[in-house]
Formats: C-alpha cells, structure tokens, sequence
C-alpha cells in the first residue's frame, strides 16, 4: 500500500507540523491554569472577613495558666490491712463449734469460736489457786503488820510475811494475764476469781475488733496449735484500699497525696480517694507499678476483689499556654493549626504543637505567645473561607 504522508507537498507537510505545536501549546496552557487554581485554592492565606462576618467570629486572648494532669486506670478493692486483724488460736485442742459466718459483722469481744482446750482448763484452775493462795497470803501480811507493830513479831518475821505477800500477788496478776491473753471475757474471770462454777475444758477465740468477718480458716473438729493456727481476719470495712495499675507513661504523673475518683461500674456514683502509696517496684507479671488509692467505703459498697476504674487527678500543678479545645484544628495532612488574629484585622493559620489536653483545654507547646488573640469559635467558618 502506497504511503499517503509521502505524497503530501513540503507545505502541506509544515503547516501540519505547525498546527500540532499550536494544539500541543494551548493543552499546555489549559493544564498550568488548572495547577495553578488548584494550589491558589489550597494554599493557606489571611482572611478578612465582613462586618456581619465578625459577629459569629469569638475569640480568646492566650496568657499562661495552670493545669493538673489527670489519667484513667483500673484496679482492685482489698480491704484496708491498717484496719484489720488476723485472730490466731490463742490455746491448742479441737474446733467444737464455729458461731459466725463470713461477711457477719462482730464486735469486739464478740464469741467466734469454741474449742476444746486443755490450755484453757489448765489457765483457768492455775488462776483459781493463785487467787487463794494471794488472798491467804494478804491476810497473813496483815495479822504480821498488827503484831509487829505491837512487838510481838520480829522485823524479820514481818518482813518475810510481806515479801510472800507481794509474790502471790504477783502470781495472781500473771495468772490472770494469761487468762487475759487467751481472749478469756471478763465475766467468765470474774467467776473464777469469785469461786464460782466454770467450764473448765470449753475455751473461747473472741474477736479483738469490731468489724467484718471477711476470712474464716477453720472448721469443726480442725485441731488448733496455740499462737500458730489462723482462724479469722476481722476487718473494718468502712475503709478500703484500692490498688491501682500505673504504667509506664503516667508514672511520672503520680505522687503520695494525689486525689482519685473510684468508678465502682455499679451505677453508683464516684468515690472519692487520695493515693497514699506508690510501690517502689514494677510487677513483672503486668509490667504496672501499684498505687494503693485509700477510698471512704460507705455501705460497704466496694467489695474486695472488685473491678473498678480509678481517675487520678495530680496534686502538682503545671504552667502553661492553654486554649479551649474547640481553638485547635487539622490540615489535610492532619497537623494542628488555630486561626489567630493578625495586625491587620485579618485572621491568619498559625501551626502550633500539643500538648497536654485537660479536659476542654488544650496545652499548646510551640506556634502562640502570650497575647495572641485565638479563635475560638467560627473557625470552621474561616477554614471555608480560606479555601475558597
């Protein structure tokens, strides 16, 4: 097949040429336009706005302030270990029978257990005999003192009665201190003393607190070694600790006497706490460190063992440059900007960097100075301008 381009004249040829370099240039042209609209469109300038405009423009003047930093956690109810009390056997023998039960509230002196106890019996009748053998050894000092006073007994003589006096005294004090000490209750040493009928192989364990039985470790017929064998906590639970979780980025932020807020997740409202401790090590199972937060438990509405969230609120406060949140706003490429007021009248974007937000306030670290007046509300409004 014959080619056609090859019969066409040299001139034909040119302005061929001629007109694609035309087509080419105007296509050229067309496009630069477009590009350059695009970024006239997009590109950041001040705005200046109409009287009617400046109605719905606010504005806040920056100027140092000062903030809290605040976090939310979670952590656990334990019952407060500065109000409460582990009760051991105070005598050895077996468990005859158990008279309270968990969560039952005692008070103190209050019966929580029998035993079967030679230690009790044998306590009990050495108090007896120390009784008598005092009182006998009182009325001998006495008698010696009148005689001797009348010279009819030696020095020597009333001074060995006194002397044996104040021994059997002595005995008697210590046998009622170990009646004492085995949780004995008053009415049950005053019968002794007085002579009177007692169950001699039946002790006693009495709770040496008010408060709630929140642990129970023994059971009917559970041989009991005296000193040694747990048998009840007894805690006051009108105050609980919380141990919260602190992890790596908030630990700088918690100090003893910070204030919390304990979200029982129940419905009820917030209770509120100050953290009394920091532990000085790093759980390695959750890689947290524990701040035990004191919290005010009324109702005994937090329960130990309980899931709550905690809100801690530090004590130290900071300086800075602070905005309301509703100031801040994101470029396309999603970095913070706000609208400040310029010299001439003007709204210009200014990029800042955040910090700290508190609540509705927003810490801003770089991009404003004291002085500057902020936008506040209608930046949205301005942002549409800007782009148009």
């Amino acid at each position: 097949m014959r080619d056609r381009s090859r019969s066409l004249s040299p001139s034909a040829r040119a302005r061929g040429l001629a007109v694609a370099l035309l087509v080419g240039a105007v296509i050229l042209a067309l496009g630069a336009c477009s590009s350059k609209d695009q970024t006239e469109a997009t590109t950041p300038h001040d705005v200046t706005l109409t009287a009617a405009q400046q109605q719905s423009i606010h504005l806040y003047t920056v100027a140092p302030s000062q903030y809290h930093t605040a976090f939310d956690t979670a952590g656990t109810v334990d019952f407060d270990h500065d109000q409460s009390t582990a009760v051991l056997a105070p005598f050895s023998g077996p468990v005859m029978k158990l008279l309270v039960t968990l969560g039952q509230k005692v008070s103190r002196g209050q019966a929580l257990a029998t035993v079967a106890s030679p230690d009790f019996a044998a306590a009990a009748g050495a108090y007896r005999k120390a009784v008598a053998a005092a009182k006998a050894a009182d009325q001998l000092a006495a008698t010696d003192r009148d005689l001797f006073a009348h010279h009819a007994l030696s020095q020597r003589e009333n001074d060995q009665a006194q002397s044996d006096a104040t021994g059997a005294d002595s005995d008697r004090d210590a046998a009622l201190q170990a009646l004492v000490g085995l949780g004995v209750d008053p009415q049950t040493i005053a019968d002794i003393r007085d002579g009177k009928s007692v169950s001699y192989d039946m002790g006693v364990i009495r709770s040496p607190v008010a408060g709630t039985v929140i642990e129970k470790s023994i059971t009917p017929g559970q041989l009991l070694s005296a000193g040694d064998t747990p048998c009840f906590t007894v805690a006051d639970l009108s105050r609980v600790w919380v141990m919260a979780q602190i992890f790596g980025p908030d630990l700088g932020s918690v100090r003893v006497g910070d204030s919390a807020e304990v979200d029982p997740d129940t419905g009820a409202k917030s209770l509120s706490g100050t953290v009394a401790n920091v532990a000085p090590e790093v759980d390695p199972t959750t890689q947290s460190v524990l701040a035990r937060v004191v919290v005010e438990n009324p109702g005994d509405l937090l329960k130990r063992q309980m899931y709550v969230g905690v809100h801690i609120r530090s004590a130290d406060a900071h300086t800075a440059l602070l905005v309301p949140v509703s100031a801040v706003l994101r470029d396309d490429e999603n970095l913070p900007f706000v609208y400040v007021l310029a010299a001439d009248g003007g709204y210009a974007r200014r990029a800042v960097d955040l910090g700290y937000r508190d609540g509705d306030r927003q810490v801003i670290t770089k991009g404003i100075k004291p002085g500057d007046k902020v936008v506040v509300d209608g930046a949205i409004f301005l942002r549409f301008i800007e782009t148009q």
